[in-house]
């Protein structure tokens, strides 16, 4: 069944958004802003995107790249983390979308580190840098819902976490993971605002 999915992106990240939009097959409806709003007002522009391609989107794709950070600062990221709070509000006129973050290729150092054992209890583990230093707040404290347990299964995170070329070879499976995310029972602990 075809999702309705908002790309968050910046704007450095482009050809990525349009490579997606150019899959030939793939089963969405295509809710994302592919032009500018004309508008120097900050908050009239949020409420332009929310109104009209957010409100009824169900996934948000989230593209991960070099400049995805938080600690590029808040007018650096300002569009990215209220698109992504957007998606995560859930109430009147807006239901919460499931989130999938998609890691582009510059980015797979940065944030897959290779693979370990746990020191608390023994298992072995692959290590993701998902944090401030590769993803804004919105993203990052939604992966990570628990911050006192020793690692994370799907059951503990509200994001989908990707990397470009697996996501290329079945993009519709990883969607559908977002979308499902909605009804689990682990979106009762998102946080919108952090």
């Amino acid at each position: 069944m075809a999702r309705k999915c908002f790309i968050s992106f910046k704007t450095e990240d482009t050809p990525y958004k349009e490579h997606i939009q150019g899959i030939q097959n793939l089963d969405i409806i295509d809710k994302s802003l592919n032009e500018p709003i004309d508008s120097e007002d900050e908050n009239y522009i949020m409420r332009k995107i929310r109104e009209d391609y957010l409100a009824d989107s169900t996934v948000t794709i989230h593209l991960i790249g070099t400049k995805s950070a938080e600690t590029l600062g808040q007018e650096e990221q300002k569009y990215i983390k209220r698109e992504l709070q957007s998606s995560l509000y859930h109430g009147e006129g807006n239901t919460r979308n499931g989130i999938l973050g998609i890691v582009l290729p510059d980015m797979y150092s940065r944030v897959y580190t290779g693979s370990g054992i746990c020191m608390s209890c023994g298992n072995g583990i692959a290590t993701v840098r998902v944090n401030d230093e590769t993803t804004i707040a919105e993203f990052h404290k939604n992966y990570h819902i628990d911050p006192n347990k020793c690692h994370y299964t799907e059951n503990d995170r509200y994001c989908i976490l990707v990397r470009w070329d697996n996501f290329l070879v079945s993009p519709e499976e990883y969607i559908e993971m977002a979308f499902e995310k909605r009804a689990h029972e682990i979106a009762e602990q998102i946080k919108v605002r952090v």
